[in-house]
């Protein structure tokens, strides 16, 4: 008998709401057990598998997730990857979730084709699975998407930084996610889209992993392919802190339209000091809570959900321009996360 076993039950349960692949194993954030959602059968389980648990994106989420499940009465498993792109850890979080009697499932994917099949077994198995926030491919293979319109958070900071421009010749610097990851792509196009331009007509673009260092040196780079670069899209607003900085050492912090995504608190705070000019703030939150009540409504008459559910974005920037709806930093710190 190993060590761990002889503890116990309540430090057990400490530590599995803290081991990643463990969390599954464990009903953390769990309802009062007398909710609605409880049946002869015993109460209701609800899966949320997010990429990491240290991302304050996906802290928000869970929040969100734990605060409707215990509303619902029902309970709440959660389980993260160990780092962002740890498919394996997402697939043992499934499988084990399966195994303890989840109703359903809600997993922001890692790797949005790999993850395919471990979430076709669950669905053989009668789970409902919901995607937040990132498609599958095919998107198809989930039962449903609980998520932001990317492409059009892109496509708003897109029409405010064309708007913001004023007719200038723009010299645009693309700081993207990686190649091939869904969430990165859509923004990307929706920027160009909104802007009226093409990959062509981005003078550098450069991949940063949505990481704030790594945004900082891909704007060094770009600064030594074009130093008249005068707009920056980002992908996600630590790759625009990043830029800012590289841009502050060079003193044109000033002269440069840096333009980005999500509305996290750190982010908006950003836009508030003026290093972002604006960004899409979108709401982690909502999707946690609209996916866990999607499955107390699948457990009490098996109705599933089905389809693409858009769960909001807004333009966030205290520098309003014509023909770009906007609110401002006040109304984007009353409802950011993180």
């Amino acid at each position: 008998m190993s060590r761990i076993s002889r503890l116990p039950s309540s430090l057990l349960r400490a530590a599995a709401c803290t081991g990643a692949a463990a969390l599954a194993l464990t009903a953390c954030g769990s309802g009062s057990g007398s909710g609605s959602a409880s049946t002869g059968a015993g109460e209701v389980k609800v899966g949320l598998i997010t990429k990491t648990d240290t991302n304050p994106f996906f802290v928000k989420m869970k929040e969100g997730a734990e605060k409707t499940a215990k509303a619902e009465g029902v309970k709440l498993m959660t389980a993260a990857g160990k780092f962002d792109g740890d498919n394996a850890g997402q697939v043992t979080a499934i499988e084990n979730m399966v195994a303890s009697g989840v109703k359903g499932i809600l997993i922001t994917p890692s790797d949005s084709k790999a993850i395919v099949p471990a979430i076709e077994k669950a669905k053989a198995k009668g789970v409902l699975v919901i995607a937040l926030d990132t498609p599958t491919e095919p998107q198809s293979a989930v039962d449903a998407l609980f998520a932001t319109d990317n492409l059009k958070a892109g496509e708003l900071i897109g029409e405010y930084a064309k708007a913001a421009m004023k007719g200038r010749t723009a010299k645009i610097a693309a700081l993207d996610l990686a190649p091939g990851v869904s969430v990165g792509v859509q923004r990307h196009n929706g920027f160009l889209k909104g802007f009226g331009i093409t990959d062509k007509d981005v003078a550098c673009a450069q991949d940063t992993g949505g990481d704030q260092s790594k945004g900082q040196t891909a704007m060094e780079n770009c600064l030594q392919k074009e130093p008249g670069i005068n707009v920056v899209y980002t992908i996600n607003e630590p790759a625009a802190l990043g830029a800012y900085t590289a841009l502050k050492a060079k003193g044109r912090e000033k002269d440069v339209l840096i333009v980005s995504v999500d509305g996290g608190c750190t982010g908006t705070r950003a836009v508030k000091d003026g290093k972002i000019a604006a960004t899409s703030q979108q709401y982690p939150l909502k999707m946690a809570a609209e996916g866990v009540k999607a499955v107390v409504t699948y457990a009490k008459d098996g109705k599933k959900a089905s389809g693409y559910t858009d769960t909001g974005v807004t333009l966030i920037t205290d520098k309003a321009q014509d023909g770009a709806a906007s609110k401002d930093t006040a109304y984007g710190l009353e409802n950011c996360w993180g």
